[in-house]
């Protein structure tokens, strides 16, 4: 094998060598040249002062005698020397005595010398006479051409450079030399053998050391490649045999093969027959599921129609002039119906959640107010012994982004848990902002949940324990759903339980700020409470009217009040108001539970005495503490229903049920709104041929033309493109919503509805007339 001879290891190694060996001459050479500048340029003027000692006497006395003619002819010797190019004497009256000069030498080589040594370079030497060394006679000035030393150095210096080249080549040529022979040699052999040597031949797979090789590199080199020849044989002997085997397995194999191929056709046939058995699962499993859908909407429509009668009369009956007793027998009722249509809403929530429907809406809402208004309903729900309180932070945005009706189930999911299970002490709301959102806080002092039920409680029907069931009731929902809802809201739900110790329930909601918090305006007054330290009203109170700028403190009881100057005070103590009156004039607070409001031959014995219900709301409070201290009588707003007496509302019912009928002609016109019925959709559209409305109001489900069919013909009629269709069904699921907006309904309400659901529609809808 031929190897090029730039690629030999010898050239490499030697053009190495020589390379370093010619950077480290060339270095030495360089100093050894720096060293002979140095020299060279000291010697220039050692040379010159020594030519000016010897001049010194001779041209003294010249001067001394002022002889012009001696002073030529000593400058005229001095000019004889190489460097000297310009002689000049002169005496001590600055006369001339003699000045000869001559041109200086050119050479190529001239601009390197006077780049190292300059141009030239000027002596002068202070002429006096030995016995009279004060007395200056003149001054002798040489001007010496430096190229006469440069030449002579850069003679010496090209030679010191060209006997380092002439070392590098001799040295070259003999490292390649001595490399070849010791090293590119004997590889060279070694390849020779590797190239024509065959592993497949053990006889021929043993390669023979190079003399004097045996025990350096290359000997081991030598060594390593007959070892990797043996196993090399040994290794490609076992593949042979190996070989053998597999074609015999081989074999083997094929009539295995053949076998089990026939086991794999006998297999598919089985196969495609439960894949056909599966695919029938499947459709049956939608068919199920398509079933279920309908039963829920189907269920949905059947509970809520009757629903809708029954919660209907019975607001209306409510609205009449009954005795203390009726109203209390239809108001359970009343709330009875309620129940009954929230726990069909979390039902059908669930399965919202199931189907993957929940849609969130996105919208800015008051959260705070949110939460006291849903507090206040549920107050009715609280025990006599159990202090409701809801503590809002003074921080807390004045509206945030979300969907408020889902928060609003969470809260009042929380909340009615709580109220449920406790039955002494106390049951606080708290609110406030954090890092991204809102957090929610329930607290109670209730019966508590042991750990091992923690996990349990959050599964749909499922309670703590089957005594739970028996002794509180409840569907084991609420804490389902509103797990369910924070984690469609991004959110999280925690639970801080000891048996017999409360529970706390933690919401933390990816609500972001819309609207930061806006203090009210500052009230002035002296305000005290009779409260218990730990009581929620001492701990709302102490959280609020200091931030109102109210000089505000709490006490435990009534000693020290009398004759004191106080503008108002808060208890929540009706013990002891009779004994608390005499001594004091300043108007009370009376703070109670739902429904335990004092009668008004004992209000008008302590008057001036305002109540109000558990629990506080910050904005009732603010304006009862506005008017009570500053004397301010805000002129309330006109009613939703005041307006829409005025506007007198022409709506259309179509709706074939005959009690959904009366409830809602019930409803409308208490609400002020004149009401037309049809009976189905083609009725619906006789009557709009005939006179004007403001509002339609259409059930979808009635016989000859259903709602679908009548709002579609409305709208391609194109004679009523401005009027509102709102649909009225009993269908609660979320594709419904959908179904009424594609046939041209406007809006949508479920039944059973509320009188106030209703008016916010009609308000929505029907413009205010000029």
């Amino acid at each position: 094998m031929d190897i090029k001879f730039t690629n030999r290891l010898s050239y490499k190694q030697a053009r190495l060598t020589v390379l370093v060996g010619f950077i480290l001459g060339t270095l030495l050479s360089l100093i050894q040249i720096g060293i002979d500048y140095a020299s060279e340029d000291a010697s220039i003027n050692r040379e010159v002062q020594a030519l000016l000692q010897i001049s010194h006497d001779p041209a003294s006395r010249i001067a001394y005698n002022i002889d012009a003619e001696l002073a030529q002819e000593l400058t005229g010797g001095l000019l004889q020397s190489p460097a000297i190019i310009r002689a000049r004497l002169i005496d001590n009256n600055d006369t001339v005595l003699a000045d000869v000069h001559r041109p200086r030498q050119e050479d190529s080589y001239r601009p390197l010398s006077d780049f190292l040594f300059g141009e030239q370079r000027q002596f002068k030497d202070r002429l006096f006479l030995a016995h009279m060394p004060d007395d200056y006679l003149g001054t002798l000035y040489l001007d010496v051409d430096t190229y006469a030393f440069g030449s002579r150095f850069l003679d010496r210096a090209g030679i010191t450079l060209l006997n380092g080249f002439a070392r590098s080549l001799v040295l070259t040529g003999i490292l390649l030399g001595l490399f070849y022979i010791m090293l590119t040699k004997p590889l060279v052999t070694v390849i020779g053998a590797l190239s024509g040597s065959d592993p497949r031949q053990p006889g021929q797979t043993r390669l023979d050391y190079p003399n004097g090789h045996e025990h350096d590199e290359i000997g081991v080199l030598v060594k390593v490649a007959n070892q990797q020849f043996v196993s090399m044989a040994t290794e490609i002997q076992q593949r042979r045999n190996a070989e053998n085997r597999l074609t015999q397995y081989l074999n083997e194999l094929e009539d295995i093969v053949s076998a089990r191929t026939e086991e794999l056709k006998a297999s598919n046939s089985r196969l495609s027959q439960s894949n056909e058995e599966l695919e029938e699962a499947r459709r049956r499993a939608l068919d199920m599921a398509q079933a279920r859908a309908a039963f829920l909407a189907n269920m949905s429509h059947e509970i809520r129609t009757p629903l809708n009668g029954m919660l209907g009369m019975i607001a209306l009956a409510l609205d009449s002039g009954l005795n203390a007793e009726q109203r209390q027998q239809l108001s359970i009722a009343h709330d009875s119906g309620k129940v009954l249509v929230e726990l069909l809403n979390d039902i059908l929530d669930l399965s919202k959640f199931d189907a993957g429907q929940l849609e969130l809406e996105r919208i800015p809402f008051d959260m705070g107010a949110m939460v006291e208004d849903t507090a206040n309903l549920l107050s009715q729900n609280a025990a006599p012994s159990v202090e409701l309180t809801c503590l809002i932070a003074p921080d807390f945005p004045s509206s945030v982004l979300g969907d408020p009706t889902r928060v609003r189930q969470i809260v009042s999911n929380l909340l009615s848990n709580a109220l449920k299970f406790t039955r002494f002490g106390r049951v606080d709301l708290r609110l406030s902002s954090i890092v991204g959102g809102v957090r929610l806080e329930v607290c109670d002092t209730g019966i508590g949940i042991p750990e091992e039920a923690q996990v349990r409680i959050f599964q749909p029907f499922t309670q703590a324990g089957a005594g739970i069931t028996r002794q509180y009731g409840g569907t084991g929902l609420g804490l389902a759903l509103t797990r369910n809802l924070c984690k469609a809201m991004h959110g999280h739900l925690h639970i801080n339980s000891q048996t017999g110790f409360g529970s706390r329930f933690s919401a933390d909601l990816p609500l972001p700020t819309h609207t930061e918090a806006v203090p009210p305006a500052p009230l002035k007054g002296q305000v005290v409470a009779l409260s218990n330290a730990s009581s929620g009203l001492a701990e709302l109170l102490h959280g609020l009217l200091p931030s109102w700028g109210l000089d505000y403190q709490r006490r435990d009881d009534a000693s020290g009040l009398d004759g004191m100057a106080i503008d108002l005070l808060i208890t929540d103590d009706t013990e002891h108001l009779f004994e608390l009156r005499p001594g004091i004039n300043a108007p009370i607070l009376l703070v109670t539970a739902y429904g335990n409001f004092l009668p008004a031959e004992q209000t008008a014995q302590l008057a001036p005495l305002h109540q109000q219900a558990r629990p506080l709301a910050r904005n009732a409070l603010y304006q009862m503490l506005r008017r009570t201290l500053q004397g301010e009588n805000a002129t309330p707003a006109p009613s939703e229903v005041g307006r829409l007496l005025e506007r007198r509302a022409q709506i259309l019912l179509v709706e074939d049920n005959p009690v959904n009928q009366l409830v809602a002609k019930g409803m409308l016109a208490k609400l002020g709104c004149q009401v037309q019925v049809a009976a189905h959709g083609a009725e619906a559209l006789e009557i709009l041929e005939r006179e004007g409305f403001d509002m339609v109001l259409m059930d979808c489900n009635m016989p000859v033309m259903d709602g679908y069919e009548a709002s579609r013909r409305i709208r391609q009629s194109g004679r009523w493109p401005d009027l509102p269709i709102v649909a009225l069904t009993a269908n609660a699921m979320p594709e419904e919503r959908e179904r009424c907006r594609a046939a041209g309904m406007n809006d949508y309400l479920a039944k059973p509805f509320r009188r106030e659901e209703l008016l916010a529609l009609i308000d929505h809808w029907v413009p205010v007339s000029g």
